[in-house]
């Protein structure tokens, strides 16, 4: 995909050494609010991602209304009536949230997303491995919008940008929150919301996220987010390691012995590891072509 015309994204150091530190402590298993140091620039703005947005091809961008439930449906979430372009321009009155997904797919985007990555690669890499499969996404978010109840497959660090929001976290592998059936069910080709049950509320930890927070949230750990009382950008910077891409298929590998009658013991969390099962789903994969 062709740049944005523009002048290339700063390069300054976002992440200092107290945040690396922090970060060190609590990855890759535990959610932690660290402290960044990105400034605003001409690429985030809010004329920037209307353009970016309407670069990206569609499947790579998702926004709807933002007053909606925190456990609603996917098949439930009605459209907004406007562009992303239109959504994104518009947030302050649009009412509305929006995601603008593998932003590495125009390259000056990318400089940006790798070049944060690096920051804390020497340390991620020591604990699960090589990073794989770096993206960015950027999340633009009308006042009071809702981020459903949710999980995502990625090592995952959000930047709060402009704006605030209050993120609850619930503990990553806990089939109190996300129960077995429902992780394999996504790894099979299902859905990233969850089921929301009113009793999760108080068992979660609330995050309040300001420009100069940031918050890593571990690989499958449930969330919601409420945005604040003004238009919200944030920057997820995200990854994946051996580990992670062993515990997505070993229960993907887990949903297929489910259909056969077998109810399968979960996945390890980190430090566990998880080679026989993912292995095992990577045949069948490759025989039935999938």
């Amino acid at each position: 995909m062709n740049g944005i015309s523009g002048s290339e994204p700063f390069r300054q150091q976002v992440f200092g050494e107290q945040s690396r530190q922090q970060f060190a402590r609590c990855y890759p298993e535990q959610a932690q609010v660290l402290d960044h140091q990105m400034a605003s620039n001409e690429w985030l703005t809010l004329e920037a991602l209307a353009r970016l947005g309407e670069a990206l091809p569609g499947a790579s961008v998702e926004y709807n209304p933002g007053d909606l439930p925190v456990g609603i449906k996917p098949e439930n979430v009605p459209s907004n009536g406007l562009t992303i372009g239109d959504t994104i321009r518009t947030i302050d009155q649009s009412a509305s949230w929006a995601v603008l997904k593998n932003i590495e797919q125009v390259p000056e985007y990318e400089a940006l997303l790798l070049s944060l990555l690096a920051e804390i690669r020497p340390i991620l890499e020591a604990k699960t491995g090589q990073m794989l499969k770096p993206q960015g996404f950027i999340f633009v978010s009308s006042p009071g919008a809702v981020t459903p109840y949710h999980f995502d497959p990625e090592h995952n660090i959000l930047l709060q940008l402009r704006g605030e929001k209050w993120m609850t976290t619930f503990p990553a592998g806990n089939a109190r929150f996300a129960a077995d059936e429902i992780h394999e069910g996504y790894h099979l080709g299902g859905h990233r919301n969850l089921v929301w049950e009113d009793d999760f509320a108080a068992e979660g930890t609330r995050h309040h996220l300001t420009p100069g927070k940031a918050i890593f949230v571990p690989v499958m750990a449930p969330h919601f987010v409420q945005n604040g009382p003004e238009p919200s950008i944030s920057l997820s910077i995200t990854w994946r390691s051996d580990w992670s891409f062993e515990e997505a298929d070993a229960r993907a590998f887990n949903g297929w012995l489910r259909k056969r009658g077998i109810t399968p013991r979960a996945p390890g969390r980190f430090p566990a590891r998880n080679r026989v099962k993912a292995f095992a789903w990577r045949v069948l994969r490759k025989i039935s072509g999938r």
